[in-house]
């Protein structure tokens, strides 16, 4: 089954956008990656606030177990390209072949943390030196939000990661979505994830958490590619310190797929809106269980803005 015609994905939406005239109008490029063991895994956001005169760059690596590495600037001046540089990191996103592949190259330096709540606490981490060049190539259907501009694309992931040190061939299977628009993140909660499972098979729902609306976005795929959009997402989340969720469920279209996850390593960040509203965003890598047995991997995301 091929997507639906609301849900198609036009070569020409991979492209930078002409900004609204809203102060929170934004525009991102959002990419993440797993090892296929799990053992290492990162996420990319490069977002564009052109009103705000302002780019962000949060990108995380994180290691179950090991540390977790921070790489964060809010305040470099904003670009008409896909192309940034602020104090500690300089990134080149490049679409190579429209819906097919995109290819991002970074170097700078992140901050490494054995706790990664150090990073709600304002403290600072060990200075550490990366370097990336990883291409996202699709691997499925890419999918069209039917209600905002957005939209996002299973993929595999390869190429390099250094850390310090260490350079690593990377291996891996991951996400990407582009979104632009007002983007409100102290607004209103939700839960994003997105997984592979061993089969090949895709996941990928948000359960926003506006009070009195039911809204979900997202998809289940086979490993052909077949596709089924998802209409209603139920998650729940067991909080620990900090708001760190220790464990969550999730069901879709009413029971079409139910889902055990798991965080495994955090990459957590704190937002701060223009007016000094707080915004605690945990971001994830995680293992995803079925009651059958069947798991994959891949990243999960909560929004928790303050509420007043």
């Amino acid at each position: 089954m091929t997507t639906s015609l609301p849900h198609l994905v036009q070569p020409e939406d991979e492209a930078r956008h002409k900004p609204e005239g809203e102060q929170l109008w934004g525009e991102s490029y959002y990419m993440d990656f797993v090892a296929d063991e799990g053992s290492l895994g990162g996420y990319i956001r490069v977002g564009w606030y052109p009103n705000l005169g302002v780019v962000w760059w949060t990108t995380a690596i994180v290691e179950p177990g090991g540390r977790t590495i921070m790489w964060v600037s809010y305040d470099a001046p904003a670009t008409t390209t896909t192309t940034a540089k602020g104090p500690n990191y300089s990134v080149d996103l490049e679409v190579t072949r429209p819906l097919e592949e995109l290819r991002v190259r970074a170097d700078g330096i992140g901050e490494s943390f054995v706790d990664p709540v150090a990073v709600y606490r304002g403290e600072k981490g060990e200075a550490v030196a990366l370097d990336l060049d990883l291409s996202w190539q699709t691997d499925g259907q890419p999918f069209h939000y039917d209600s905002t501009t957005r939209y996002e694309i299973p993929c595999l992931v390869a190429g390099t990661l250094r850390l310090g040190d260490r350079t690593m061939t990377i291996q891996a299977q991951g996400q990407r979505d582009h979104s632009w628009g007002v983007r409100d993140w102290w607004a209103f909660g939700w839960s994003w994830m997105a997984a592979r499972f061993s089969d090949g098979s895709r996941v990928h729902a948000v359960d926003v958490r506006i009070p009195g609306v039911d809204v979900a976005f997202g998809y289940v795929q086979d490993e052909s590619g077949s596709l089924v959009v998802v209409t209603s997402a139920d998650t729940t989340e067991d909080l620990g310190p900090e708001g760190l969720p220790t464990r969550g469920n999730a069901i879709l279209n009413n029971g079409l797929l139910e889902l055990a996850i798991e965080p495994l390593a955090f990459g957590p960040l704190m937002f701060t809106s223009p007016e000094g509203r707080i915004d605690r965003f945990p971001r994830a890598l995680a293992r995803f269980c079925e009651p059958g047995g069947r798991t994959g991997l891949g990243w999960v995301e909560w929004n928790q803005p303050e509420t007043a």
